[in-house]
């Protein structure tokens, strides 16, 4: 890829995508962020940006929002696909999920495009602990999910990161599905106590029933379509179908990828795990 072209970022400002977009940046590749909050706006139910969004871009960063088991993400993401492949896009990296039938269709979609493509499949992140609603119940010395003993292998953004613009820019890429997880298997209440280790607070970790735990949600006024995929997320995909490693980060990228208790010492350093008391 020539240092001219574009690259285009949608969710730009979400945990992969504001990573890969400064990174990028760092290297001196044109960046164009779009989503519902830029100008033009991006809108996944909204055809109507995505033609100006695709001018004169070479190669782009797919990160589907709310998440790719929503009902239209596979019908969005081939129209989308095709769609660049019109617009003379060279390359699309996308950010899929291990587990979900859904986010597998989507790949499909792209595939049967015919752009040149890079597909990460991606476990839990790190930062879902940091970036999301999980912080605030980890501030508040209790995390309370409907999720028990099911291990997952959380992996970090910013190896997601890492692959992305790997891909985005470097050869030998085109092709490729990396299943990415981290390098051990861990319990959220494992995660939980070691992040309360690198704080030196003691964070409980509380499992409640999904209907309870939806029952929360609710008094919260979370809206209804944010619950639906909450529960999909915490029964579907956490029923300990990913309960096992993969060697997608050193096949990417020739190294082991980052571990937990790494993540957890940096963050914690930030203060953004402080008690709010």
């Amino acid at each position: 890829m020539m240092s001219s072209d574009t690259i285009l970022v949608l969710g730009g400002s979400g945990k992969t995508g504001r990573r890969v977009a400064e990174r990028l940046v760092a290297k001196g590749r044109q960046v164009r962020l779009a989503s519902r909050s830029t100008v033009p706006a991006f809108d996944w139910t909204d055809l109507s940006g995505w033609a100006t969004a695709l001018d004169g871009i070479d190669a782009v960063y797919v990160s589907y929002q709310p998440d790719l088991a929503v009902p239209g993400s596979v019908d969005a993401i081939g129209t989308f696909s095709a769609l660049a492949v019109k617009k003379g896009v060279r390359h699309l990296v996308l950010l899929s999920g291990r587990g979900e039938d859904e986010a597998l269709a989507a790949e499909e979609a792209v595939r049967a495009s015919g752009i040149g493509y890079t597909i990460i499949r991606a476990s839990w992140f790190f930062q879902n602990f940091s970036e999301t609603f999980m912080a605030d119940g980890i501030r508040a010395g209790e995390l309370v999910l409907p999720v028990g003993g099911v291990r997952e292998p959380f992996i970090d953004a910013e190896d997601i990161a890492d692959i992305a613009v790997a891909a985005l820019m470097e050869q030998g890429h085109a092709g490729k599905t990396y299943e990415v997880t981290g390098p051990r298997l861990m319990t959220f209440a494992e995660a939980v106590a070691e992040i309360g280790r690198h704080t030196g607070r003691d964070i409980r970790y509380t499992t409640v029933p999904m209907s309870d735990y939806v029952a929360m949600l609710e008094q919260a006024q979370i809206p209804a379509d944010y619950i639906w995929l909450v529960q999909y997320l915490f029964t579907t995909v956490l029923d300990g179908r990913n309960e096992s490693l993969t060697d997608g980060v050193d096949q990417a990228l020739g190294r082991q990828p980052r571990d937990f208790s790494d993540f957890a010492g940096r963050t914690a350093a930030t203060g953004v795990w402080e008690d709010v008391k």
